[in-house]
């Protein structure tokens, strides 16, 4: 299907915008949207008075907190911790784990949720203020992170605690580094203790109307995508296993798994990854899952690979028979190859620093656990060759159905003047991106903003409530998809009229910032964030910032955040250094709430470059940039460019053409805006 066929699905005369939807999400009403502006926009109504604009409404949450703490009462908690996570460490979780969001009404993706017998806080980061202000009822504090004077949510936990109080969580919702440093102040200021809660209290409260545990198929990725078989990853997973003399590593990261076995599933939204545990040992791989989601060709490709399949639900149980195992062992009576063990020091299992609390209290604890950066992501972290054909290859193609797109959305709102609705837009993207080979679907939920919208950074248009797009203010799309070859993550912001001064100087200093970090050449061993600054230093000379990562690394068909690496102020982006190999975002940005926001964003991949010399005898490393899709010409002020970013700039866009013109060919629509989008300063 081409542009113009496309056309007649996602184009309607009238748009209609109830005055309050209620948007069913997560097995019951999280909340509800309400369009302040209009009902029923005409055909020949002007755009500029068209924008809707959107407030959240908030959840009335006052049954649910007073059935929490009820329950509270019950099991002698004073202080209850909801975090946004799941077992699994994930940021991105499946509807029957978003607990935070269903008891206090936030729906963001970062935030904890903090409630006693008379009060309740939530605390989220700068993306989500706007956001948080809106949807939280009069029964919640707002705590806004990183501003001065403001407590982070342990800070406020432990404030509660004083005078004896229990502070409660359930133990596979928190990382074991984190209980220990939450445990550790509560004592210290006065609080009685940090009580893991097996029972998860909120699942309590939310019933059936739960949503049910996901129950996808998995499949095994092709090595010729892949790059590297099960088999090999194993065998230098052990490698690093026996340099650090541990008993064994349990993998419970998702991504890491997936990875790890060459496997895929579809059990967390826009995330191909399975619900599940590992465990590997010097002789033994043994993959927790529920064995129904496996069909036989995936079964037989485990026996092929030495792994043994267990129930998902066995984990916590056999952790605990290991640590017996490993505790008659050590204390030497099973026999005598055990003295010599017990003589040459105790060996014990590892477990990644994103592990839960839960996971380390079933396999004997301090004793017999340690905690380290896990090797399965610092090795997915770093793509093979076959990985890096495939994110560039991958985002040709999808740089071609973003070209379209803007194409297609500037001639619908400036040429035939239809209403679409940021919906209905994203609707159309997605459509373009399935027509590329090997497409799986999208790899975050679209973020397609108009005007004010745009400001708020991770803005999620509803259907039958967004707003309508209008040329005349920024579009801001956010949006990226899942390849068999890679993962995609790209940001424009365009504007389809005539921006202001204020808009073309904000996006030409955010241009600036993303240019720079693109060009930077630095020395092996150098962290994100050191070189943070490089993108906000426009900004920065104008007294501008955003209150966001600049960037986060992206997986291979995977998560589209992965870690360990990023580049931004966060304390752990400056603990790993920058490798050949990573996959990673370029995103700076600057919002106003009201008014508009600006983001652009690249996937560059670090790689080794050469230089006149090499001080020190180290390699030198700079970035290969990756996104296709040309920047809004009119938002750009090129006076404001130096010479080399304009000589950067022209390259871009030749490459860019060359590379995508192939596409596009027979879109008369979208070449013609190839062409003019890609012209040289």
């Amino acid at each position: 299907m081409n542009i113009s066929q496309s056309l007649s699905l996602f184009i309607t005369s009238r748009v209609t915008v109830p005055s309050v939807v209620t948007i069913p999400r997560l097995g019951s009403r999280l909340w509800t949207i309400k369009a302040s502006l209009a009902t029923q926009l005409p055909t020949n109504s002007r755009f500029q008075s068209s924008i809707v604009t959107i407030k959240m409404e908030r959840v009335d949450t006052t049954a649910r907190l007073a059935k929490l703490r009820e329950l509270m009462s019950k099991h002698e908690v004073d202080i209850y911790v909801i975090p946004s996570e799941d077992s699994h460490a994930s940021e991105y979780i499946a509807p029957c784990d978003a607990r935070r969001a269903f008891i206090s009404g936030f729906t963001g993706s970062a935030g904890c949720a903090v409630v006693t017998h008379d009060k309740a806080a939530l605390a989220t980061d700068g993306r989500y203020f706007n956001q948080a202000s809106q949807q939280l009822d009069d029964n919640w504090t707002l705590l806004k992170q990183g501003l001065a004077d403001v407590p982070t949510w342990q800070e406020w936990a432990v404030e509660q605690a004083s005078g004896g109080k229990v502070v409660a969580v359930d133990p596979t919702l928190l990382t074991s580094s984190a209980a220990k440093k939450l445990s550790e102040k509560i004592k210290k200021s006065g609080g009685k203790e940090l009580a893991p809660v097996e029972e998860n209290l909120v699942d309590i409260v939310w019933g059936d109307d739960r949503p049910s545990l996901p129950h996808e198929p998995i499949t095994v990725l092709d090595e010729k995508f892949a790059g590297k078989d099960a088999k090999t990853k194993l065998a230098e997973l052990r490698k690093e296993l026996g340099k650090k003399s541990s008993l064994g590593f349990v993998v419970s990261m998702l991504d890491e798994i997936a990875w790890l076995f060459n496997l895929r599933g579809n059990d967390i939204p826009y995330n191909p990854v399975f619900f599940s545990y590992a465990i590997v040992t010097a002789d033994q791989a043994t993959l927790y899952v529920d064995s129904s989601k496996l069909n036989a060709e995936g079964q037989s490709y485990l026996e092929e690979n030495g792994v043994t399949v267990r129930p998902y639900t066995e984990i916590f149980g056999d952790a605990s028979i290991l640590c017996q195992s490993a505790e008659t062992m050590e204390n030497g009576e099973t026999s005598e190859t055990s003295k010599t063990s017990k003589t040459s020091g105790t060996k014990k299992f590892l477990i990644s620093n994103r592990a839960s609390w839960a996971l380390k209290r079933a396999l004997g604890g301090d004793d017999m656990v340690d905690e380290i950066r896990s090797p399965v992501g610092d090795s997915k972290a770093v793509k093979n060759d076959t990985e890096l054909a495939g994110m560039r290859a991958c985002h040709i193609r999808d740089g071609a159905a973003l070209t379209a797109y803007f194409a297609w959305l500037e001639h619908q709102l400036t040429v035939k003047k239809a209403k679409i609705d940021e919906v209905e837009a994203a609707d159309m993207l997605e459509s373009l991106r399935k027509q590329q080979k090997d497409f799986k679907g999208l790899s975050f939920p679209t973020i397609s903003s108009t005007g004010a919208n745009a400001a708020v950074i991770h803005y999620k248009p509803e259907r039958g409530s967004c707003s309508i797009i209008d040329p005349n203010a920024i579009y801001l799309c956010d949006s990226g998809a899942q390849y068999l070859d890679g993962t995609t993550d790209t940001t424009r912001t365009l504007h389809f009229g005539e921006p202001t001064k204020t808009e073309v100087e904000a996006y030409t200093l955010t241009l600036k910032g993303n240019i720079a970090l693109d060009r930077a050449i630095f020395p092996k061993g150098t962290t994100g964030f050191a070189l943070d600054i490089l993108a906000r230093q426009h900004l920065w000379q104008n007294g501008l910032d955003f209150r966001h990562g600049t960037g986060h690394g992206v997986g291979s068909y995977l998560n589209v955040h992965e870690g360990p690496i990023g580049i931004g102020t966060r304390v752990q982006y400056s603990e790993v250094s920058l490798s050949p190999g990573n996959v990673i975002s370029n995103e700076p940005g600057y919002y106003e709430d009201g008014s508009f926001g600006i983001r652009i964003e690249n996937i560059i991949m670090v790689k080794e470059v050469e230089t006149k010399y090499k001080f020190g005898d180290k390699p030198y490393l700079g970035f290969e940039h990756v996104t296709m899709v040309p920047y809004c010409r009119k938002l750009i002020d090129s006076d404001s460019l130096s010479k080399a970013e304009k000589e950067w700039l022209n390259k871009y866009n030749a490459e860019i053409f060359d590379k995508t013109k192939g596409y596009l060919e027979e879109d008369k629509v979208a070449m013609e805006w190839l062409k003019r989008e890609t012209q040289p300063f």
